[in-house]
């Protein structure tokens, strides 16, 4: 018997390695029944025990999965219905690199949509998250680990007093809300058209005919009531952040923005514009809340937010939302502030928020390893680079083809637009070249480059891409360009 099953069974009264009661006498054998022919299976139990032994394709998994799961897939995005074809089904992750049900590699920039900055299967993550698992999946009760991942977010973070751990950005981000309508005891918000918090009610929602009406659900199932109270605004757009500030500054609770909005594929808060929405909402009583769940620890060590504080003396928000890479790849999230709004906050105030698995020992396990390879010197410099080189090659390619393409990227972060020109909100990002995309994803995905399945989406580069990496994806987009 193995020392685990042994260690097991002494601890567990249900379990026993040896004789625990007198042995019964065994009865005789009854004579055995004629078999019957065998039963024949069905079509989903024969395809379940092929599995194990026959390969399926991607297009096969795609078929079997939309049976039993809504589209076939777990998050939309996945389904490959903004670029057409069959999603490819992973089956494992090594490095810059994961493989697709039918053993193809491909160089990976989707990175789980941004946690696996290490790139996948970092030997310093494995350990900390195989150590953290013998020790217990779950308690539900504190653990150091819990303090630990906290005083690491508030070290690296100018701001923050005191974080909240959860489960998902989604969670993070309408916490973040609740928690700031409970501190000002307002109820109006402010967001921005292309940015995306999550999928809490009153942030699905689109912008109205003007200042003097509030949202539409962009989604069934969200009642109108619910979103009444959500103002959506053009990113970017000066004039009416101070028209919207003149006519509602004393109901609004908060303003929330992704700093870099990777949702937008990726557009940047023009430094003039984030520093007047700092200005208004300080002006005004209104909480400034960033949403770093994409940009935090992704494009710098103290997020977006240090990027901006580097060009507006004294810049900081007031509430911060992270999640992916404090997680390392699994399910962790946070939202943090000052010590003076986090009062608000129960067990203390009156503001609710719990989670059953906040703060899982095996997440904080990972995202604490993560983020320990990250803070090492030199880390985002080398990867701000690489991810730079990318980039560059990428356009220098599509210029040698007489193919618009405009590009930017921050720290491990990057985005590209058929366009000759950036995008500064989600109008432009619209009439950007969407057919010419789909191409061109699908170009580099028969050549092993897994891009974004979706115009949308920004693109991750990791410390475990390469130069080579680099080099062999930008002689595949030569060729996706020329085709």
């Amino acid at each position: 018997m193995p020392a685990s099953a042994r260690a097991w069974v002494a601890c567990c009264r249900i379990g026993s390695s040896g004789r625990c009661r007198r042995p019964r006498k065994v009865p005789k054998k009854a004579p055995r029944p004629k078999r019957r022919p065998p039963k024949r299976r069905s079509r989903r139990a024969r395809e379940r025990s092929a599995v194990s032994t026959d390969r399926l394709t991607n297009e096969q998994l795609f078929e079997r999965a939309q049976r039993v799961i809504p589209g076939g897939v777990n998050s939309p995005v996945r389904a490959f219905r903004a670029v057409g074809g069959t999603p490819r089904f992973i089956t494992r992750a090594a490095g810059a690199f994961m493989w697709d049900a039918e053993d193809k590699r491909y160089i990976d920039y989707i990175g789980s949509w941004g946690p696996m900055i290490l790139g996948h299967g970092h030997p310093a993550v494995l350990e900390a998250v195989q150590r953290a698992v013998t020790e217990g999946l779950s308690f539900g009760a504190p653990t150091e680990r819990e303090i630990q991942l906290a005083e690491t977010i508030v070290d690296l973070v100018p701001g923050i007093e005191q974080v909240r751990l959860v489960s998902s950005g989604t969670e993070a981000a309408m916490s973040a809300i609740r928690l700031a309508r409970g501190a000002t005891g307002r109820s109006k918000l402010i967001k921005f058209e292309g940015c995306y918090h999550g999928h809490a009610d009153a942030l699905l929602v689109k912008a109205g005919s003007g200042l003097a009406t509030f949202g539409h659900p962009t989604s069934a199932g969200v009642p109108p009531e619910v979103v009444q109270h959500t103002l959506v605004l053009e990113y970017n757009n000066i004039e009416q952040l101070e028209a919207a500030f003149a006519q509602h500054g004393a109901a609004l609770a908060c303003v929330m923005i992704e700093p870099i909005a990777g949702n937008m594929n990726f557009v940047r808060a023009a430094m003039p514009f984030m520093k007047r929405l700092r200005e208004l909402c300080t002006q005004h009583g209104a909480l400034l809340v960033f949403d770093e769940v994409m940009t935090g620890f992704r494009v710098a060590l103290g997020g977006a937010q240090s990027v901006y504080a580097a060009a507006i003396p004294g810049f900081a928000p007031d509430i911060s939302v992270f999640g992916k890479v404090i997680g390392g790849g699994m399910p962790l999230a946070a939202f943090g502030t000052s010590k003076a709004i986090m009062q608000h906050l129960a067990p203390l105030g009156a503001v609710y928020q719990a989670g059953t698995l906040s703060g899982n020992p095996v997440a904080t396990a990972c995202g604490l390893a993560t983020l320990t390879e990250i803070a090492k010197p030199g880390f985002f410099a080398a990867l701000a680079a690489r991810t730079r080189s990318l980039v560059d090659g990428l356009q220098q390619a599509a210029r040698a083809a007489d193919v618009p393409l405009a590009v930017d990227s921050e720290g491990g972060m990057f985005g590209f637009f058929f366009a000759a020109e950036l995008p500064q909100h989600y109008n432009a990002v619209m009439a950007t070249d969407k057919a010419r995309f789909n191409r061109f994803f699908h170009a580099m995905l028969d050549r092993g480059v897994y891009l974004a399945p979706a115009l949308y989406e920004a693109g991750f580069v990791s410390a475990a891409h390469t130069a080579d990496d680099i080099a062999a994806t930008i002689a595949a987009a030569r060729e996706a360009f020329a085709a």
